[in-house]
């Protein structure tokens, strides 16, 4: 276990990929991604948006890089095991 202290937001960039709503946003620190559905029953469109202002911010941050490959690795595992 590390003993290094991290910012709360640390490997939130994105959004938790296997509770996405439906019809609502589900934010992370700088990407959202909006699912919506036709009459409640087939997935009509989906979107993935940035704040570019957060992203700057996050950028400066002195834990970005670790911030980064943690989110991202995040993401992998939660895709490799959504449809399980």
């Amino acid at each position: 276990m590390s003993n290094v202290d991290h910012p709360n937001c640390y490997g939130t960039l994105f959004p938790d990929l296997l509770d996405l709503p439906e019809d609502r946003p589900a934010r992370g620190k700088v990407f959202t991604v909006l699912l919506r559905r036709a009459g409640g029953m087939h997935r009509c469109s989906r979107s993935v948006s940035a704040d570019m202002e957060q992203w700057d911010r996050c950028q400066q941050c002195p834990d970005y890089q670790g911030c980064y490959e943690f989110s991202m690795a995040k993401v992998a595992v939660q895709s490799a095991i959504q449809d399980r």
